[in-house]
């Protein structure tokens, strides 16, 4: 499986993505205390050719750090979702204090997503305040949120772009559903479905047809979508014994979709025969996920048992 792993020191893996432009760079955000006292940090960590994670850069915040959103305009921009409610702006040359700092949300941010369309910068936040904030990351007016969309009754888990339709995003809440939106206007979402009888926590838009979202629940399950008919999911893969805490589909197979859970499990699903490659590596709650756009083998989680990994499921191998 070729794995490689890092260890955090006293902090607790929240969040881990590959770099959109720089193809052997990861970034982890953990957290000491599991997030409920101490600090956040920032773990900047390059691949060597050898299959060695090394550190790059580390960067610390005051309060826990939940997600992060490479910026998909510059290499060394990074945002980061804390639990004071603020959203810090990071220049990896000059890391040692963010640049910008937002703070709007009243609790924890525990989502950030960048749009990847190109058209505008735009990010989204979500929290457990119940909203979802859209951000102009480089307003020269200040920190402000554009607009504020309100449409769940309960904590906001997941908030993504679509990578097809650049004003189209989703989000899956405590409240059982999932919120289609329009992003130029911010009253009600243009779809709103319950997806799990449990808390949702995960969701994440196909990259090769753009009417298809899978979200994953509290009850263990990965549900996938399809918005013109969504009386029922257009499939379901059952496997995990606890909560699904992340979902990524392949953005080089369309059949692929990985899932990470509090059941200590990462798996690489093929969605044309619905059963899953399992990997057991860590010993607690596997909380990041990601998938590389640029090297089409590696994949990462990060997980509570304080490391961060990379390694090449056999299936991603497989291009049939």
């Amino acid at each position: 499986m070729d794995l490689v792993s890092f260890p955090l020191n006293d902090c607790h893996g929240y969040s881990v993505k590959f770099s959109p432009f720089i193809e052997r760079r990861i970034a982890c955000v953990a957290s000491q205390n599991y997030g409920l006292s101490g600090s956040g940090f920032l773990f900047i960590l390059d691949l060597s050719p050898t299959n060695h994670l090394t550190l790059a850069i580390q960067s610390q915040w005051t309060d826990g750090l939940f997600d992060l959103a490479f910026a998909e305009d510059h290499p060394d921009i990074i945002l980061t979702a804390s639990g004071d409610g603020g959203i810090q702006l990071w220049d990896l040359k000059t890391p040692e204090v963010p640049k910008l700092v937002w703070k709007e949300h009243s609790r924890e941010v525990c989502c950030l997503d960048w749009n990847q369309t190109r058209q505008q910068q735009l990010v989204l936040s979500s929290s457990w305040d119940r909203s979802i904030k859209l951000v102009p990351p480089w307003d020269p007016k200040g920190t402000k949120s554009i607009c504020t969309f309100m449409g769940h009754s309960d904590l906001v888990y997941n908030v993504c772009w679509s990578p097809h339709l650049p004003n189209c995003f989703a989000s899956v809440s405590g409240d059982h559903t999932l919120c289609i939106w329009n992003s130029t206007k911010p009253g009600q979402p243009v779809v709103k479905l319950t997806a799990h009888a449990t808390e949702v926590l995960a969701c994440d838009w196909s990259k090769y047809d753009r009417n298809v979202i899978a979200t994953g629940g509290v009850d263990g399950r990965v549900r996938a979508w399809d918005l013109r008919n969504t009386t029922a999911p257009c499939f379901e893969l059952i496997g995990h014994e606890y909560a699904v805490k992340r979902l990524r589909f392949s953005p080089h197979q369309a059949h692929l979709l990985a899932s990470c859970s509090y059941d200590m499990t990462t798996r690489v699903w093929d969605t044309r025969r619905l059963q899953p490659e399992v990997f057991a590596h860590h010993r607690e709650f596997v909380y990041g996920l990601d998938f590389s756009c640029l090297s089409p083998d590696k994949v990462a989680d990060c997980s509570w048992d304080r490391t961060v990994s990379v390694y090449t499921p056999p299936s991603v191998l497989n291009t049939e």
